[in-house]
């Protein structure tokens, strides 16, 4: 994982609609970026849900928040239109923001390892450097954490 105080690595990928998104685009805003393994699983949903809910808090301070997984655009417009998913999604297949982030990890479940998306979150500050860090989150709690951390800084 990248640790606070690096500069965070920009990439350009699409969007569920198809737009190239920049993260270098955002600077002079705080940025939450959070990645995910997969669209419509259940863990990923409630995270998903969860930065819904708490979107509001979000957008009341100027903050993007763009969520990150390896799904298509395809995937992500549905997945964004099934739950009323109000933030940026953009479709990694490539692993180029996943890889840069260092969230392609070894993954254990049921004594099977395998590679995959950690899910983990970082905060940008507006000059493009990594704020703060959350690996391994939870995927009920981390929006509300995330928002209580920018809320009492």
């Amino acid at each position: 994982m990248l640790e606070a105080g690096v500069k965070a690595p920009d990439f350009a990928l699409n969007d569920k609609d198809g737009k190239q998104i920049r993260l270098s685009d955002y600077l002079g805003k705080k940025v939450v970026l959070y990645f995910y393994p997969r669209d419509n699983t259940p863990g990923c949903t409630k995270e998903a849900c969860a930065f819904a809910g708490a979107y509001e808090g979000f957008r009341s301070k100027d903050i993007v928040v763009i969520g990150v997984s390896k799904d298509s655009e395809a995937s992500h417009r549905k997945f964004a239109e099934k739950y009323n998913l109000p933030f940026i999604l953009v479709s990694d297949p490539q692993l180029q923001a996943i890889q840069a982030y260092d969230v392609w990890q070894e993954k254990k479940l049921y004594g099977k390892v395998s590679m995959g998306v950690v899910r983990s979150t970082y905060i940008i500050d507006e000059n493009g450097v990594i704020e703060k860090v959350y690996p391994k989150v939870k995927p009920d709690t981390n929006a509300g954490e995330i928002l209580d951390y920018l809320e009492n800084k």
